[in-house]
Formats: C-alpha cells, structure tokens, sequence
C-alpha cells in the first residue's frame, strides 16, 4: 500500500484494552493475507499464522470469515476516507472534491495494484466497505447539487455510476488494461456524467491533486464524524 496510507493503516493504537489490541492485529492480519489469497483462498488458519496466534484465538473473535471481511472492510474504508478527506481541508467546491476522490482510488490502483484488487475483493464481500465509502461520496455528490455545479435526475443513479465507473476503473488499472492518464480522463466522465458541460468537467479533473498531509496534521484523523457532518 502507498506510504501516505499505509502510515495511517498500521500506526499504532494505544490505550486499547487487551482484547481489542489483539482484535486489530487479527485484522491487518487478515488483510495481509487477503492481499496474497484473495478472500475466496484465505483460511481463518493461515490469519492465525500471520497474526502469529492460534486459531482458537481467531474464533474468539470472529465467528466466520465474512466477520472477518467485515471487519477489513470498515478498517479499509476509514483508512481510505479518512485519508482521502484528510487531503480535500480547503477545499470547498463540490465538484473537485468528487474529482479528487475518484482519483485517489484510481491512484491506489495504480501504486498498488494487489491492494486496489484485494479491496475491490473485500466490497464483493462485505458491503460495508461501500456503505462506509457511500457517505463521503453522498456529501459532495450534495455539495455539487447546491453549488449547482451538478444536475442529476437522480441521487441513487448517480451513486451507481460514480461507484461502478470508479469500481471498473480501478480494476482496469490494476490488471494493466487501462492506458496512461487514466484516473483524470475517468474522473471527467464522471464530471461531466453528473450534468458538468465537457470543457469545466475536464478542467477541474486536471487541476493538481492536493497531497495527504502528515498524519499529525490531519483534521479528520482526529474527527471524522466532523468532517463528515461539515461536507454535509
């Protein structure tokens, strides 16, 4: 995973009671072997032998390995929103905010191709990975409504293609097929599939992407329920 979220991923937690410690080490040990398996090959065996526990252990906690996916799939989603917001502090134009995050998962695909294939496993698996992801979306999806940047006939429509072009895209990245510059041309569809006329849509998808501050520097590190409730 890049370095910019993987800080945050595995930074450790401190103050946590016993159980919940070891709860969180069984899940980046779970994504770790979700990343080289897949979840379909992943044994609840072999996240025992990662996490260096036994498998007994294992079930203490999580009862099947959909538990499990459940569990990456919220730790995955907070680490990808927060991060993804993290980045967005200024900006205040709803239509940008979109073009950033679309981009950013696009950019995943292309530092990480094995992480971005792994997420995408994990959402087939657990919707709450997408329920998580869908709030941030919703909020500048709204954002660009208001500003009247965006024209949709539809909330839910719209939610559909922003997340199933972003999904497709990032495979496409990650297995190799997709040609250069591919997040912006995609995250311009995107605009312009939102209602946004061709020459601004492609305008703002080409502005720079802003970079993840430090993670001791980042507002919705320390509250995320904030930021979210602010975009809203």
């Amino acid at each position: 995973m890049p370095d910019a979220l993987a800080e945050s991923l595995w930074r450790p937690q401190p103050g946590l009671a016993k159980r919940e410690r070891t709860r969180v080490q069984l899940v980046q040990a779970a994504i770790q072997v979700f990343t080289a398996r897949g979840f379909a090959g992943a044994t609840m065996q072999e996240l025992a032998a990662v996490a260096g526990m036994t498998t007994g252990t294992v079930y203490n906690h999580f009862k099947t390995k959909e538990e499990v996916a459940s569990a990456v799939a919220l730790l995955l989603a907070d680490t990808l929103c927060r991060r993804i917001t993290d980045s967005q502090q200024g900006i205040a134009e709803g239509a940008q905010r979109m073009a950033i995050g679309n981009q950013r998962y696009i950019w995943l695909a292309e530092q990480s191709p094995q992480w971005a294939l792994m997420t995408l496993d994990v959402a087939a698996a657990a919707p709450e990975l997408l329920l998580e992801i869908r709030d941030y979306v919703l909020a500048d999806l709204r954002l660009g409504v208001k500003q009247k940047a965006f024209r949709v006939p539809s909330e839910a429509a719209a939610m559909d293609m922003i997340n199933g072009t972003i999904a497709q895209a990032m495979r496409s990245v990650a297995l190799g097929l997709a040609p250069p510059n591919h997040g912006r041309e995609v995250a311009t569809c995107v605009l312009r599939g939102l209602g946004m006329e061709p020459a601004a849509a492609k305008e703002v998808a080409y502005r720079p992407l802003p970079p993840f501050p430090p993670i001791g520097e980042a507002p919705a590190a320390r509250a995320k329920g904030a930021a979210r409730a602010k975009r809203g």
